[in-house]
């Protein structure tokens, strides 16, 4: 009777051994005498108790801090620098087998790695180009963790941190920059105003010159006009009698002073200023009024 008691705890406990569940973001690795024998998918799955065991590997995305390092660029600035590796397994036989500690180990070669790329570039290289250096990382990283099954996805260097004389030698050079820029589009903005206001000048005097063209061109044919009346009206009305009678006005005010005239006795003025005749010559007359 104690010897069924036994058998049957004993079976219990074997049976008990031999169930094991195996979580969505888990695999699990069966391991026969300590060997390989199968890869055990998540859910509930059956083991022989006592002569294998099953070790289950996490498969979702992780993340490892690569802690701050001093790293000298090419142009002899140390600056402080940091990272973070996030990654995944994609084969938890190579991930058990193939490496023993693997946040170590990829911290370490992220280490070495960030140090290279970055001694490789000078300051303003490294600043401006996180992009470049993430790339470089990743891909060296994800070349070598490729053989222990994991798969780098992304690394992104956090922290870039050069001495603090240099900091603020740059933010200088920043403020510098910031001021010359605001000279520029301020002296731009007086140009184009200057501009603006030349040119609005020049139209203005253009449409005066215009004006006074136009102005000019009607003033001249408006005295044209007149003057083609005039003729018009002269050729009319200005007869003969009008012609003596402006001839009486042209004498009238020649001889107004009593000044002698010598005309020749045949000339027409002789009748018409009223001229008396002594051979040889003509005197003038004054006329009495």
């Amino acid at each position: 009777m104690p010897l069924l008691i036994i058998l049957v705890i004993l079976a219990l406990v074997t049976l008990l051994k031999s169930v094991r569940i195996i979580n969505q973001f888990e695999k699990g690795v069966v391991l026969r005498l300590g060997k390989f024998k199968s890869i055990a998918e998540p859910g509930l799955n059956l083991i022989f108790p006592y002569i294998e065991s099953l070790i289950t590997v996490d498969v979702r995305e992780k993340v490892i801090q690569v802690e701050p390092q001093q790293v000298i660029t090419k142009d002899n600035v140390t600056v402080l620098v940091d990272a973070v590796i996030y990654f995944k397994v994609i084969d938890p036989v190579k991930a058990e087998f193939e490496v023993e500690d693997f946040d170590t180990a990829a911290t370490t070669l992220a280490q070495t790695n960030l140090r290279n790329v970055v001694g490789d570039k000078t300051l303003d290289e490294t600043l401006v180009a996180r992009d470049v250096i993430n790339t470089s990382l990743r891909d060296v990283l994800d070349e070598v963790t490729h053989n222990w099954g994991v798969k780098v996805t992304r690394v992104e260097v956090q922290k870039i941190e050069p001495p603090q004389e240099i900091t603020q030698a740059m933010g200088l050079q920043m403020k510098a920059e910031r001021e010359k820029r605001a000279a520029i589009l301020q002296s731009e903005g007086v140009k184009q105003s200057q501009i603006l206001e030349a040119d609005g000048k020049k139209s203005a005097e253009i449409l005066k010159a215009e004006g006074d063209a136009k102005a000019k061109i009607l003033r001249a044919d408006a005295e044209a006009a007149a003057i083609q009346k005039v003729a018009a009206a002269a050729n009319k009305y200005f007869d003969t009698k009008a012609q003596a009678w402006r001839r009486l006005e042209v004498s009238a005010t020649v001889l107004e002073n009593n000044t002698k005239f010598v005309v020749p006795s045949n000339a027409e003025l002789v009748n018409v200023l009223n001229l008396e005749n002594d051979g040889s010559r003509t005197k003038v007359v004054p006329m009495k009024r």
